[in-house]
């Protein structure tokens, strides 16, 4: 399980957000991001549920780009103000002991903390934003909670190299669900992949599954940019969201 947190050469950001700092629930941190008026879908927004790193420069312009795109976007944080360091070295880094405690062995970060967190986001999409039509992206971690909460407040899913998600997650999705998939992926392996197509096909609705070669877990997100086939991916990933929430969300 160690990719998740493998370090990326040249993964850092090299633009500034423009979105800004919000509280919900004043519990919860997140990050808005704002459509231009003119581009803006109408009463439709997207919940991002980030990776482990959580709210950081990658994932803010990710969602400015989101919003850039007409929707207007929310990061928030599924981590409690716990998300793992960027630097952080897979090796010397007990994720277990993390999902089961947090750094501090106080903060867990398990389904009975991060569902409130998500229903929170959710509620104040709607009453402080008024979006009434919710598309969801989530990148490795945060991919099991789009799952989790498809059809209970988010009408569309897109996810990339999801971690941890049950079969009976993913058997319960209700709406048009969108995947992209590494090649190398140690969480989200081609087993994994192959038996959610078949538990996606049996249910009936509307999915999409993208196998992207040349990269590992976490390439959407924390792609080395100098390396022409990450790059690619990275970018028709991001193109693969935008794709699906036009088609499947959008008001236009």
């Amino acid at each position: 399980m160690t990719d998740m947190l493998t370090p990326r050469a040249n993964c850092l950001p090299s633009g500034t957000p423009q979105g800004r700092l919000v509280r919900i629930s004043e519990k919860w941190d997140a990050y808005i991001a704002t459509p231009p008026a003119d581009k803006a879908h109408k009463e439709t927004g997207i919940l991002f549920c980030p990776d482990v790193i959580g709210i950081w420069g990658n994932s803010q312009l990710m969602a400015d780009q989101f919003a850039a795109n007409g929707y207007l976007t929310m990061i928030i944080d599924l981590y409690n103000g716990d998300p793992v360091a960027l630097n952080t070295v897979a090796a010397d880094f007990d994720l277990m002991k993390w999902l089961e405690g947090g750094s501090n062995g106080k903060n867990p970060h398990t389904a009975e903390t991060v569902d409130p967190i998500v229903v929170a986001a959710i509620t104040s999409l709607k009453e402080e934003y008024g979006i009434k039509k919710i598309g969801s992206v989530g990148y490795c971690f945060g991919a099991k909670y789009v799952v989790r909460h498809q059809g209970k407040g988010m009408d569309v899913g897109y996810i990339a190299h999801p971690s941890f998600v049950d079969e009976e997650e993913l058997a319960a999705v209700t709406v048009p669900l969108s995947i992209a998939a590494a090649e190398v992926d140690t969480m989200f392996t081609a087993e994994l992949r192959h038996r959610s197509e078949d538990i996606l096909r049996a249910a009936g609705h509307p999915y999409q599954i993208n196998l992207f070669s040349g990269v590992v877990h976490g390439f959407a997100v924390r792609s080395d940019l100098s390396k022409n086939v990450e790059r690619f991916a990275k970018e028709q990933a991001f193109y693969q969201a935008v794709a699906w929430f036009d088609e499947h969300l959008s008001d236009r």
